[in-house]
């Protein structure tokens, strides 16, 4: 079957592997739809994701598919059932290491919920810790929407996680698809006071179309005025990018208490903290990996705004390709930084 491969860092391809058969507490999904990451796939192309330094490895984990077969001790899952997050953890071909894998025609999907109640919660049964959040998703919604609950549930289950309250006032470096999400998601949850910093004047539009009180540029004179022109500092700065200077920015920019929240992993072993840039009370949170019972607990919440209408994959979604050209899909997301690429199979 194919799948995508990093066969050294920058250099991506079609590769052809065994399908995967599920063993009695797996469902094995035919992918219909993939989103490019542009934190964790990229970091994987270009060679530099922390913990990864063995290659060829099969890539991807955003991912939505139909279930085509079961394991004899699956509940959670049926033939037919739309899927998000099926995964290659262990390859059958072991020519291959595992980048999570999601980019292959067929994954394989762990019954979380049967697992934990037969007390069968182990790698060797099909369970990981990215199990909890393998989820059927309703037929009634489109499936742009819900390849993009990959980003939005993670995104969203960060609000909990960086203690973000009704009322606060953030502000947001990066235009990505984490940035925009995350102003999407502080004006739907009641945040006051939503800034956006990034690079891209377009996004920046976005932004503000979004609900951003204000988005400026890096290199923006009234960037550096934020606490000025909010009228006091903020509860919150969120680097949704995972740079150290974005972090030491940030430090002056924050009330007492206040914090300073990464997301994402920062791509370095460690960091220098400026410390007394900032308040002498302050928070560093750090989300280099989902918190997955909040991930799967933000799924349903999300599914209620899409019904709505106040959430969806139009706004992020910027260009597309079939799997086939993803090696064009990642160069053209390196050369016009889109929000958000599909892949079709």
């Amino acid at each position: 079957m194919l799948a995508v491969a990093v066969i050294e860092p920058n250099r991506i391809d079609i590769v052809d592997i065994p399908e995967p058969q599920p063993r009695p507490y797996e469902a094995k999904i035919r992918t219909e739809i993939a989103c490019i990451c542009n934190l964790t796939d990229r970091k994987l192309v270009e060679g530099h994701f922390p913990g990864v330094d063995t290659y060829p490895l099969l890539l991807g984990h955003e991912t939505v598919g139909i279930v085509e077969a079961v394991g004899d001790k699956v509940r959670s899952f049926k033939v037919g059932d739309r899927v998000i997050g099926g995964l290659l953890l262990n390859p059958t071909d072991t020519a291959y290491g595992s980048g999570w894998g999601g980019f292959a025609a067929y994954t394989l999907a762990g019954d979380h919920q049967a697992l934990i109640e037969d007390g069968m919660a182990t790698a060797e049964n099909g369970w990981y810790e990215v199990s909890e959040i393998m989820r059927v998703v309703p037929p009634d919604i489109a499936i742009e929407d819900t390849v993009m609950l990959c980003t939005w549930r993670e995104v969203y289950s960060a609000f909990d996680d960086f203690q973000l309250w009704d009322g606060d006032s953030i502000i947001i470096y990066g235009d990505g698809p984490v940035g925009l999400s995350f102003v999407k998601f502080a004006r739907l949850l009641g945040l006051d006071g939503v800034y956006l910093i990034g690079k891209h004047p377009d996004k920046l539009q976005k932004a503000m179309g979004m609900g951003a009180t204000a988005a400026y540029t890096i290199d923006d004179p009234e960037a550096a005025r934020l606490v000025e022109h909010h009228g006091r500092k903020f509860d919150a700065v969120i680097d949704a990018v995972g740079k150290e200077d974005i972090i030491n920015a940030a430090l002056p920019l924050i009330k007492l208490g206040g914090s300073v929240c990464v997301y994402g992993a920062v791509g370095r072993p460690a960091i220098n903290l400026q410390i007394g840039a900032g308040p002498f009370n302050f928070n560093l949170l750090m989300h280099q990996w989902p918190s997955r019972f909040r991930e799967r607990a933000a799924q349903e919440p999300l599914i209620a705004l899409i019904r709505e209408g106040k959430l969806s994959y139009t706004e992020f979604v910027s260009a597309e390709f079939p799997v086939q050209q993803v090696a064009e899909a990642f160069a053209h997301s390196k050369a016009t930084s889109p929000i958000k690429t599909l892949l079709r199979y």
